[in-house]
């Protein structure tokens, strides 16, 4: 109890108490081995705290007002005249706060959604560099910054383990301080970068970098600057230096030198007005096409796919890009074996964006070919719409099926968790999956019976289809993947009066076409594809899978004092209830939107008030609400507004 008080931040004894009560320990421990506590003690690192217990920020951790314009930069300057602004580079990594107490560093938490973060104190100690111990400042300090994986480090690990590598260095950073021992990700080295600085009792210097330098901690090349112009200077120097340094960013923040000034300048619902993000433009590179294979998709959809000679774009080595379907490749003239241009920004998928340079071709390259059959059946090809897309109308299709469960296992469909993609793979390749019904006929004793799956996984495979049997109406819909019915379809059918799936089946056209945004299209393919599964419906039921609709898919009751009336809102990134520190699935989240009057969507457009923002958020979303100019809210002012109507 002790020694845990004493690393939290809130000591029952003085340090120079504790730290003689932990000598006279040691001493005893040596003097006496035989009678070492198990586990002893002084063997750990930090304090013996519950990985990711919920803790709440002092204050919340912002996302930061967008710019991608040179005027954007000088509007920022304006808005704070004669003050001295830091530019640096904005890291892509996992934001952590540090707080120190009395000198010694207290707890490590992420950012999580802004307002409450996860406790990964000991995985900091153990495995993040740069972060101190001691700080020599009196009562609280807290410093914020980055944890990177370095992209040395990230070479080196991936060299050293080429059977399980890691896909990125952002994704590397977050998941070693997710992990549940630090002892199973122990080579994953990261490097802390600081960039906030908050003392209680001063003893610091007003200036930003000098503040964090004299604590010992390292910033990544901030640079002052006295106007816009030095600023775009600077920003630009980053931007054409970026391949050449030895961590991932996206972008430069600007921010106020003085941390009074800083602070003095206030916060916006989601972002502090002292700081500005410049994000850089998508990342291109160039490379080999060295092949195309047509990819069989969930729905029939054959679909060509580059393989590439291996190049590292927009943060992560990229070795296949989509092509999107032939009249694409015909429109920009590729070839295999042609040099092209491959574009990837954040967390979007790579794409061919075209060729290089048509005239330095050898006449090795060869035309890209469309298969006249299914590449995993063996059937013909059938040409629809106006960009001549392929499919497989094959339903027993091999590689169909697979996609099938995969997506039926799917977060938004059942969300079987703990059987991955390989699995399902390995399953349906042994026979015992086919239909989303097999998922329920599966036992422990089956799964035994597989290589590298012990008990424990077993068991853990089993609860978690157990637990999809609750999939409902709306989620067993969208995990059914009929063609042209999408989750706003779904949606749409259980807040229109249908009671289950069967019910869908069973109503004509004309009732279907009577639901908001679903054509003759849509119903003609929900009522050929829903009479073809009829079947597979009675045996979902036979193993007691619900295809009811639940409660929370239908049409919500608005809450009289609406704080979000008529606004329309996207959501987007991990949610969390900051009440609590518990993660909440997206469709509840936004459920609890409806409820306050929100209209809410899966895609940003020119119609969107809002784009809510959760941890851990894609650059597609936002860089798309940027360009549009919606305002992006942080999903803990949502929150508080929800708390405050009673909706939450």
């Amino acid at each position: 109890m002790l020694r845990d008080a004493y690393y939290r931040g809130s000591p029952l004894v003085a340090d120079a108490e504790y730290d003689a009560i932990e000598d006279e320990l040691r001493g005893l421990i040596e003097a006496n081995p035989e009678l070492a506590p198990d586990p002893n003690p002084l063997d750990q690192v930090g304090a013996p705290a519950v990985l990711h217990a919920p803790i709440r920020h002092s204050r919340p951790m912002l996302s930061l007002e967008k710019a991608t314009k040179p005027e954007q930069v000088a509007a920022f300057f304006d808005r704070f005249p004669g003050q001295p602004v830091v530019v640096m580079p904005k890291l892509d990594g996992l934001s952590l706060a540090l707080v120190y107490e009395h000198g010694r560093l207290a707890r490590a938490i992420t950012r999580g959604d802004g307002t409450t973060g996860d406790d990964v104190t000991p995985l900091v100690r153990a495995l993040v560099d740069g972060v101190p111990e001691r700080v020599e400042a009196p009562g609280r300090v807290e410093v914020r910054g980055e944890a990177v994986m370095l992209r040395s480090t990230f070479v080196a690990y991936n060299t050293a383990h080429p059977d399980k590598p890691l896909i990125n260095p952002r994704g590397a950073a977050a998941g070693t301080l997710r992990a549940k021992d630090p002892a199973t990700v122990a080579e994953r080295r990261l490097q802390f970068f600081a960039f906030d600085l908050d003392t209680s009792e001063g003893g610091a210097a007003a200036d930003l970098e000098h503040g964090l330098r004299a604590f010992g901690f390292d910033v990544a090349d901030m640079r002052h600057c006295d106007d816009a112009a030095a600023a775009q200077i600077v920003i630009s120097a980053i931007e054409e230096q970026r391949n050449g340094l030895d961590y991932d960013l996206d972008g430069a923040v600007l921010r106020l030198a003085n941390r009074d000034a800083f602070a003095a300048a206030g916060t916006r619902s989601s972002s502090p007005r002292g700081a500005l993000a410049f994000k850089f433009a998508a990342e291109e590179k160039t490379t080999v096409l060295a092949d195309v294979v047509w990819d069989v998709g969930k729905t029939g959809k054959i679909a060509p796919v580059a393989w590439l000679e291996p190049v590292f774009v927009g943060g992560t080595t990229v070795t296949r890009a989509t092509l999107a379907n032939q009249e694409v490749i015909k429109a920009k003239g590729i070839r295999i074996g042609d040099t092209v241009l491959i574009r990837r920004a954040g967390d979007v998928i790579p794409f061919v964006a075209g060729v290089l340079d048509e005239s330095k071709r050898t006449g090795a390259e060869r035309e890209i070919v469309p298969p006249s059959e299914c590449p995993s059946c063996g059937q013909p090809l059938t040409e629809q719409g106006n960009s001549r897309e392929l499919f497989c109308t094959n339903v027993a299709c091999p590689a169909q099926t697979v996609r099938r469960l995969i997506h039926w296992a799917s977060r938004a469909a059942a969300d079987i968790e703990a059987v991955g993609p390989v699995w399902i793979e390995r399953l349906a390749e042994a026979g015992l999956l086919e239909h989303p019904s097999d998922f329920y006929a599966l036992t422990k004793e089956q799964l035994l019976e597989f290589d590298r799956i012990g008990d424990t996984s077993a068991t853990r495979m089993i609860d978690s289809i157990a637990a999809s049997r609750a999939v409902g109406l709306r989620r067993a819909l969208i995990g059914l993947a009929i063609p042209m019915a999408s989750e706003g379809t779904a949606t749409r059918l259980c807040r229109a009066g249908f009671g289950s799936l069967e019910e869908v089946a069973d109503a004509g056209e004309e009732r279907l076409v009577a639901v908001e945004d679903i054509g003759p299209k849509v119903a003609a393919s929900l009522i050929e594809h829903l009479a073809r599964l009829r079947p597979e419906l009675e045996r979902l039921r036979e193993r007691g899978v619900s295809l009811d609709v639940r409660d929370e898919d239908l049409p919500p009751v608005v809450a009289s004092d609406a704080p979000l009336a008529g606004k329309t809102v996207v959501i987007t990134g991990a949610i969390s209830d900051p009440r609590s520190g518990e993660k909440v699935p997206r469709p509840t989240f936004q459920r609890l939107c409806e409820k306050a009057g929100a209209t809410t969507a899966t895609s940003v457009s020119a119609n969107t008030d809002y784009l809510i923002t959760g941890a851990d958020v894609g650059a597609s979303k936002t860089a798309k609400a940027e360009k549009l100019g919606v305002e992006v809210v942080d999903q803990g002012v949502i929150w508080q507004q929800l708390i405050a109507a009673g909706v939450a």
